[in-house]
């Protein structure tokens, strides 16, 4: 198997594991329940998924609850002790111990002070999110902001929405441009989790390192593993080059067509060489000499 074949089976692995945990947070979960799912054994499973994700199953599962209870405490008047419970915490005091270490805040302090500072209403969460800008088609049929009841890890994630979408060939993406300079000569990691519902032509997050003129160096938009349809919260990531004459890194979600996705989590990490590229060649490899000059091949 190549090496890109493998880092690619690793990874699918990891969001087979990831979408079990969201269908199962409700229920207790032990690492030896997800590596039995995953085909794996327990201490191989542990290495793979913390290899991938940066943290443990027990992590990945406990800031997933957290951030559901942060949730339910801005948009529900459900007891503290209750939303602990739902967490699957054996009491309110562990509850709070492991919540104010996320958040640095008790829960009723969180519930407190979050609600004074954020009004509960659906326009605030239509603004211009700072660093992201959105492009596109036809952005001018979507819609992007920030939302805070729709949460994978930490208080709010980033959205994709269409509104005025009619042609399935339109598509924006909500994106961000930077220097490349601190990653010259790098391998380079883009990884987040995304959530979509009802996407009818394709999502997916995306990357593309260009040269001063404007030239493509390396490109991945997951045209080749597209996310579509209805999925809860996952774990994706691209694995390109930055080579020596690199200038601008851009890099965001796109949304295609009809549909919504949230985003959250971005994370840039330099890899070893040792890990493959996810790059997506945009112009054919030149041959060697011409081919099929009589078209009876």
């Amino acid at each position: 198997m190549t090496k890109e074949g493998s880092f690619l089976e690793d990874e699918q692995t990891i969001q087979r594991a990831v979408e079990w945990i969201e269908e199962n947070l409700d229920k207790e979960i032990q690492l030896t329940d997800v590596a039995n799912f995953s085909g794996y054994s327990k201490y191989h499973f542990h290495r793979l998924f913390q290899s991938v994700l940066n943290m443990t199953v027990d992590q990945y599962i406990r800031t997933r609850r957290l951030a559901a209870a942060a949730v339910l405490l801005l948009h529900s008047n459900e007891r503290i002790i209750d939303i602990a419970f739902h967490a699957l915490f054996n009491s309110q005091e562990a509850f709070s111990r492991a919540f104010k270490k996320a958040y640095h805040l008790s829960p009723g302090e969180y519930r407190r002070i979050m609600r004074s500072i954020i009004l509960i209403k659906e326009e605030c969460f239509m603004q211009e999110i700072k660093g992201w800008f959105l492009s596109g088609s036809h952005p001018q049929n979507y819609r992007m902001g920030i939302d805070r009841q729709i949460v994978h890890i930490g208080k709010a994630s980033g959205f994709l929405h269409s509104e005025f979408v009619t042609g399935a060939d339109e598509f924006a993406t909500m994106m961000q441009q930077f220097k490349a300079d601190q990653f010259i000569g790098k391998r380079v990691k883009l990884s987040c989790f995304i959530k979509c519902e009802e996407v009818q032509q394709f999502a997916g997050a995306w990357m593309r390192v260009d040269n001063q003129i404007g030239d493509v160096l390396q490109f991945d938009n997951m045209s080749n593993r597209p996310i579509s349809g209805t999925m809860d919260w996952n774990f994706y990531s691209l694995v390109l080059d930055v080579p020596a004459n690199s200038s601008v890194i851009s890099f965001g979600v796109l949304l295609q067509g009809k549909g919504k996705l949230w985003v959250n989590q971005f994370h840039f990490e330099e890899v070893a060489e040792t890990t493959a590229t996810t790059n997506l060649e945009l112009v054919p490899k030149l041959l060697d000499e011409p081919v099929n000059l009589s078209f009876e091949e």
